[in-house]
């Protein structure tokens, strides 16, 4: 899946049929609090972020998208004005993966988003995590569970990243919300139990693979 963040909507459009012409996915937002909205609900493999943007602007939120854990590695593609030169080296050196100089081509902007992602994302068979009956699949940003698919929203996606990586290892509950949701986060970490809580649900008889360790956290039994 790749995010629009264009204010324009018939730019926003056109770039969204053209990356889907290309055999990708592809949706649209035109400003930021819409972007934040979706992020909360799903991960992206990659975002195409305009930095002329109503209220917050492309440099604004793309800082505040590489200093979170549960966002700072998804690739970014900057758009900016033709000749803005200080925008683009601000954007490259806030960790922004390529530019694209408006007014630009929908073939171009196929083929950027093509490199970036297989720059990216060299191998994704070798990106795919499983413990018995769970599947992790971190290039295609997809699970399964005994063989089924399941939908996660982002906490829940990087919470089970985060076992799926560590099986057998035990993670306490304020481990889990600095991971997860990152230092800016003030809640409670009972945040941690009603998220582990639905995703344990999702994950229907494989929910059973996270354990809760009384007095210390939660880890997930490593299965064959």
């Amino acid at each position: 899946m790749i995010f629009c963040v264009e204010d324009d909507a018939g730019i926003r459009d056109l770039m969204i049929y053209a990356l889907c012409s290309a055999g990708m996915q592809a949706e649209g937002f035109e400003d930021g609090a819409r972007l934040t909205e979706a992020l909360s609900e799903r991960r992206p493999e990659l975002i195409i972020l305009d930095i002329m943007l109503p209220g917050e602007d492309g440099i604004s939120i793309l800082k505040r998208l590489k200093s979170r854990s549960a966002t700072s590695s998804i690739p970014v593609i900057m758009a900016t004005a033709k000749g803005t030169e200080y925008d683009k080296v601000i954007g490259l050196d806030l960790g922004a993966d390529d530019y694209l100089a408006k007014p630009f081509g929908m073939m171009e902007m196929v083929s950027r988003v093509k490199a970036v992602l297989r720059r990216c994302y060299p191998d994704s068979e070798k990106r795919i995590l499983r413990n018995g009956e769970l599947s992790m699949n971190l290039g295609e940003h997809t699970v399964t569970a005994s063989g089924k698919r399941v939908v996660l929203t982002l906490k829940e996606y990087e919470l089970m990243r985060k076992f799926m990586e560590n099986p057998g290892r035990a993670f306490t509950r304020e481990q889990l919300m600095t991971s997860v949701w990152g230092d800016e986060f003030y809640g409670e970490t009972r945040t941690v139990d009603v998220h582990i809580g639905t995703l344990r649900t999702k994950l229907g008889d494989c929910g059973a693979y996270i354990e809760t360790l009384r007095g210390v956290g939660y880890r997930m039994e490593e299965r064959q």
